[in-house]
Parts: structure tokens; sequence; C-alpha cells
């Protein structure tokens, strides 16, 4: 998995051998929406991709052995979706709004925290007491990133913690 984060929401993600864009439309001045979108497989709006409940979600597998792994994306909170490809980890995207319920798929997830708000650092706190993510991207200003290394240190048991930079790559 490769994810490119270019602020707020806006992320380029190539997985299982397709690449997703989320939020492009929202991108920061300066970033070329034809680029950005260029060569994906989809570029989806978080707000517009439909509602499933996180908790009783399920993973879906291929048909047949050539089969070709299905590309889930779907919205599991107001700001947050699930993007997940047999054979890769899933990838949940939390942006703004409320943090959604999990199930157990989290554990092993990739989680990108794009929020800097005030109650930020808690709830990431609260996932990692709940799921077993594989990695925390954080997606945020220096100020919210310095905070959350400090506090969710205690809390990562064995998941790993990177910071995303904009525009800047970073493989999984």
């Amino acid at each position: 998995m490769k994810l490119t984060w270019f602020g707020g929401t806006t992320l380029r993600v190539q997985l299982g051998g397709k690449i997703v864009v989320v939020d492009a439309e929202s991108a920061p001045p300066g970033i070329d929406r034809a680029e950005l979108v260029s060569g994906a497989d989809r570029a989806v709006q978080i707000a517009e991709i439909p509602y499933a409940d996180p908790a009783g979600w399920r993973p879906k597998a291929p048909r047949g052995l050539d089969a070709e792994a299905p590309l889930e994306v779907i919205r599991i909170g107001a700001g947050a979706l699930l993007v997940a490809i047999a054979g890769e980890p899933q990838l949940v995207v939390l942006g703004s709004a409320e943090p959604p319920r999990f199930g157990r798929w989290a554990d092993g997830a990739v989680v990108v925290l794009t929020s800097g708000r005030e109650n930020f650092v808690a709830e990431a706190s609260v996932l990692l007491d709940i799921a077993r993510p594989r990695l925390v991207a954080i997606a945020a200003d220096e100020q919210t990133l310095d905070l959350a290394i400090e506090e969710l240190s205690e809390h990562l048991d064995g998941a790993g913690l990177v910071s995303l930079e904009p525009g800047l790559a970073v493989e999984v």
C-alpha cells in the first residue's frame, strides 16, 4: 500500500494494484486536480459514498482462483471511509466527524487520522484501546502531530505510528 496525503482528507492510495483518490475536490490550492485523479481506478468523495455499518462489515474475497479481488469503498461514518481489497490491510480514513464504531476487521488495518480537532488525540487513544491496527498515520499540522506522538505512544501496543507530509508518499 502506498499513501500520498495532500491535505485535509485528500489522499491518493495505491493498494492491490488499484488507485483510489479520496476527496480530490477538496484538495488544497496549488494541487492540480486533473493530475491527482489521473490514472485512478476510482475517485471518491467521502460524503457521497453509501454508508455501511462498520461493526458488522466483513471483507469480500475473490470468487475464484483467477478472479480479480473486488475493491470496496464504503463510508463508515460522517467523515470516515473504509477502503478494502483482498490481500491488503484495510485502509480507514478518519476525517473531522466523530469516529465510527470498529469491528474485528480493524485489527491489522492502516488508519489515517486527518483532523486536528480538539478531541483528536482522545479519540485516537480510544481506537487503539479497541482495535489493534497495523499502522496509524497522522495527517495533521505539526502542533497536533507533536501532541499525538506524545499521547498515543503509550497506547500503540505494537502498532506503527508515522506522520504524513503533504505530497510525500509513504509505502506501508
